[in-house]
């Protein structure tokens, strides 16, 4: 774990301290080797290597191979600076509405096409690794995103909306929170799906919701199987939008800054990437009581083991299928 005593606490001094190239490859390198025992990551070899000053790489002894901090990382094969990473990750996971890619460009200096591609591998350290289930009170909604139908062309309009509700052409995504409390604020999981029925919503709910926990929808039938295994609860929005702790207000408080984030900053959104700005809002939201430093180094721990390549991030491969 870096030293937290000497991480900055506002983005002013992260812009300072991350300056000095040689500090942001040490703070890198404490995150990757802890202990101080680096690891080759070609054969696996331990503190058998030595470290070439000039282009700041090291090469291991035995399999003669030479490797840089950013290996391993959302860093790698990236020819940018560390000294820019690290200030773009701060800025990301701190700013409540998120940061542009043409915002972020001219701040540190790179092309907008270079900082869309650093804020997509940022995005992937922000994504959530939790695999145990929620409980106790338990908010379950979904939305859509997309255009709003009064600023479309008329004939996108024809096209993309259909039926009373205009939802249709839209991307459907599902939230599930779980209620906090003095110590431990709420929690939220969200994903990207592909319809509202109960065989797509129902198994989410299922895999993510510990059995017996109070589970409170809406009136959509998607949940009405849930009373088999959880208390469930439905506040009819026809009607009132709380009645006591039934409610999924939660929820809505929560979609509201993911679609005020959308509108104000990134405008427009294609439904392939929709699930990385997911994962953004979710670890902003998830860890709001926390200092801007406290974020950082969240995020920052998470880098390891997760690379994004530009031909992932654009579906190239899956053109050609």
């Amino acid at each position: 774990m870096p030293n937290v005593d000497k991480a900055p606490e506002t983005l002013l001094e992260a812009v300072l301290y991350f300056a000095d190239e040689e500090v942001a490859l040490a703070f890198v390198a404490n995150l990757r080797w802890p202990e101080g025992e680096q690891t080759c990551p070609k054969c696996g070899s331990v503190n058998s290597h030595y470290f070439l000053k000039t282009r700041k790489v090291w090469k291991c002894k035995d399999c003669k191979k030479q490797f840089s901090v950013k290996v391993g990382t959302i860093f790698e094969d990236s020819a940018i600076p560390l000294s820019k990473w690290l200030p773009s990750l701060w800025m990301l996971v701190n700013c409540k509405n998120g940061i542009s890619s043409y915002e972020l460009g001219r701040a540190i200096g790179v092309t907008q096409k270079s900082a869309w591609f650093m804020l997509h591998r940022i995005r992937l350290a922000m994504q959530s690794d939790s695999f145990s289930k929620m409980g106790g009170d338990v908010e379950v909604d979904e939305t859509y995103i997309g255009g709003k139908a009064r600023f479309m062309h008329k004939a996108k309009k024809e096209r993309v909306i259909q039926g009373e509700t205009g939802w249709k052409g839209k991307t459907p995504v599902m939230g599930i929170l779980e209620r906090g409390d003095d110590e431990k604020p709420s929690q939220v999981r969200t994903q990207v799906v592909s319809g509202n029925s109960g065989e797509i919503l129902d198994p989410i709910v299922r895999e993510n919701v510990e059995k017996g926990a109070n589970v409170f929808t809406d009136a959509l039938g998607a949940y009405a199987k849930l009373r088999d295994e959880y208390k469930h609860e439905v506040i009819d929005h026809a009607v009132a939008y709380a009645e006591g702790k039934v409610h999924t207000n939660g929820l809505e408080n929560f979609w509201s800054l993911l679609k005020r984030s959308i509108k104000g900053t990134y405008v427009s959104i294609e439904p392939f990437h929709l699930f990385r700005y997911l994962d953004e809002q979710s670890f902003r939201y998830n860890n709001r009581k926390d200092t801007d430093r406290g974020r950082f180094l969240n995020a920052a721990m998470s880098i390891l083991g997760k690379r994004l390549t530009y031909s992932e991030l654009i579906g190239s491969q899956l053109s050609k299928i």
